[in-house]
């Protein structure tokens, strides 16, 4: 079997597996408990005064 058949192989069974299971962590990350209040002040940081004074 070639290098090439190995890595197809693998992309084409586990990294498929690990590809989706990052994606999907990804995805849940933002509405884990206790990030409510990052997500907030991530939300209303545009809104804030530049402290450059411009």
């Amino acid at each position: 079997m070639s290098t090439y058949d190995t890595m197809r192989h693998f992309a084409d069974g586990i990294g498929l597996i690990i590809m989706v299971g990052v994606f999907l962590t990804l995805c849940a990350w933002p509405f884990r408990p206790g990030s409510k209040h990052h997500n907030r002040a991530a939300a209303h940081s545009i809104f804030e005064e530049n402290e450059g004074g411009e």
